[in-house]
């Protein structure tokens, strides 16, 4: 059977069952656009690349699945490198296909020629350049694989004119075998036999669990582990949901914007079963003042990650999934005693710590943002889809909407991409059309890519975009507040556009809320709306995100108020 390189990827990709993808065409890959009309696959046309692969990105973690997109070569690649760091950041699968010049041409600075494989060697798992047709559906099999196993990351192929539009005799693909990529599942039992001694002496257990629980789908586990040794839990904002957020032994978010129990919580433990989390600088504060009586048990899928930032008592690689089921079954062969009475006076102190020092605000005559976030958890029942952007509105989604379930929160955590929320949403909906998708945004952030409003309108995406608009760029401004003085140097966003009108010139419903009286009626018809909304809130200009950790300060010095 002879075929094209352009009908040889679709076929492929066929057969790694992709439904969906999002891209921008151009004469680099028009060859594989041409075939990719005469396919099942549904295309989703965004207005940036950009757009493209936060869309991906959003598909891939409410769906499991990997992410798709495709571009064309130069600026169209470019383009995608924002979207490709932030999903490398975050561990999300990804396959982002980009065209290249004809391989004639390659290092001849031939028209939107760029070296995109190199320019992304930093900030993918694996990227491919491919220089002969032969190789396509192979190169694309490895892509896959390398994206969806192991700690997922995105992988790029860079396709060549000349190499889709190239005709050959088309041989099915072996299956996949990288005799140097071999990630490990399995957790050593010994070490396990480790972790059961340290929980059998454990008076102030504290379960602490990332994002890896989340891709895992470790999710049951964490709970009945939880459960099973009446340890309170913490996670990440890329863990949240992976323990139910309404449960008693939830206590919020750690770290710089985390919760005061939690954070105190951290500082008192005496064991810590830390599980898919890489202890970022945003979660320790000061790396030496974290947890410090605490033995540190670290469960991670990547080996690389393991006592990179903290030294930890117990090292295990494999599957946050498969070793937490272990350690379940461990757990369940041993006896732990009267557990209510051992925890006693650990959830005692936590219990105080919560109602002396909760999340709270004072509701005024204005609109507080916390308030927005409460009321949209409260008419959703807890069920919706969250995206944000980064900034004050990313920290309020967290602290104020509770999410019981995983892959219901989606946002950039670890590069903390504006512009995020939005295409995100678009890829969220898609790959969940009958969920409530919803992008709690901020000025500033939502126009960076405003004009995916177009991609949700034409693809009859109903999403929900609730601004929390305070004309600045909210949190640098707090910063700015805080430790310079209240020099707001450029971060006061003081030609705002008219939001109802914008989101009327894309087709979609405009809907605003000035006064805290009319929050509740705005979130009911936008939600209620079939069609895609924005819905600005006018709210408090200088209002900030409490707790505060100071850079460098320990995680215990939180600013308050």
């Amino acid at each position: 059977m002879k075929l094209t390189g352009a009908q040889i990827l679709l076929k492929t990709l066929a057969e790694e069952k992709v439904d969906t993808i999002f891209g921008y065409p151009g004469g680099a890959v028009i060859d594989i656009y041409d075939e990719l009309e005469k396919t099942d696959i549904r295309h989703v046309l965004v207005r940036h690349e950009q757009g493209a692969v936060h869309a991906a990105d959003g598909y891939a973690r409410v769906s499991g699945r990997v992410g798709v997109c495709l571009v064309t070569s130069g600026p169209g690649a470019t383009n995608t490198v924002t979207g490709i760091a932030s999903a490398y950041m975050d561990s999300i699968p990804l396959v982002v296909i980009t065209g290249q010049v004809p391989t004639h041409l390659i290092g001849n600075d031939a028209f939107q020629e760029v070296d995109i494989v190199g320019i992304t060697r930093p900030c993918t798992k694996h990227n491919y350049l491919v220089t002969r047709t032969e190789d396509l559906a192979h190169v694309i099999k490895e892509a896959f694989h390398i994206a969806r196993s192991g700690r997922p990351g995105p992988v790029l192929v860079d396709i060549p004119k000349d190499v889709a539009n190239t005709t050959i005799e088309y041989k099915p693909p072996g299956p996949v075998n990288l005799r140097s990529y071999r990630p490990n599942y399995s957790p050593n039992m010994k070490q396990l036999q480790k972790v059961v001694k340290l929980i059998r002496k454990a008076r102030r257990p504290l379960l602490f669990v990332g994002g890896g629980a989340i891709l895992s789908k470790a999710s049951p586990e964490v709970t009945e582990l939880a459960h099973k040794i009446q340890a309170p839990v913490t996670a990440t904002l890329m863990g949240l949901g992976a323990f139910p957020g309404t449960d008693p032994l939830w206590l919020g978010m750690i770290g710089m914007h985390g919760t005061y129990r939690a954070n105190m919580a951290v500082d008192a433990c005496d064991l810590m079963i830390s599980v898919g989390v890489r202890f970022d600088d945003r979660v320790t504060g000061r790396i030496d003042t974290f947890a410090p009586r605490a033995k540190i048990v670290h469960i991670d899928i990547d080996p690389t990650s393991i006592r990179k930032n903290v030294q930890v008592a117990i090292p295990i690689v494999g599957d946050c999934r498969l070793t937490l089921n272990s350690l379940n079954q461990l757990v369940d062969e041993i006896d732990l005693g009267d557990l209510s009475s051992a925890r006693k006076d650990w959830l005692s102190q936590i219990d105080t710590w919560k109602k002396t020092t909760p999340l709270a605000y004072k509701q005024t005559d204005v609109i507080k943002p916390q308030f927005v976030v409460e009321k949209l958890f409260e008419l959703t029942g807890g069920d919706a889809i969250i995206t944000t952007e980064v900034g004050q509105n990313q920290m309020w989604a967290a602290q104020f909407y509770h999410f019981n379930r995983p892959n219901r929160f989606v946002t950039s955590g670890g590069l903390g991409t504006m512009g995020f929320g939005l295409p995100a949403a678009i890829g969220a909906q898609i790959a969940c059309p009958d969920d409530v998708v919803v992008d709690i945004a901020g000025d500033g952030s939502i126009q960076m890519n405003i004009q995916e409003m177009a991609t949700a309108v034409q693809q009859k995406a109903p999403i929900k975009v609730v601004i929390l608009n305070n004309s600045y760029l909210g949190m640098v401004r707090q910063w700015q507040e805080l430790f310079y003085d209240k020099r707001y140097a450029s971060t006061c966003m003081d030609c705002t556009p008219d939001f109802v009108k914008l989101a009327e010139a894309y087709g979609a419903l405009g809907l605003r809320a000035t006064k805290p009286d009319e929050v509740e009626a705005v979130l009911r018809k936008g939600l209620e709306a079939p069609t895609a909304v924005i819905m600005d809130f006018v709210v408090a200009k200088e209002e900030c995100v409490y707790p505060m950790v100071p850079a460098g300060a320990p995680i215990t010095e939180m600013l308050l108020v």
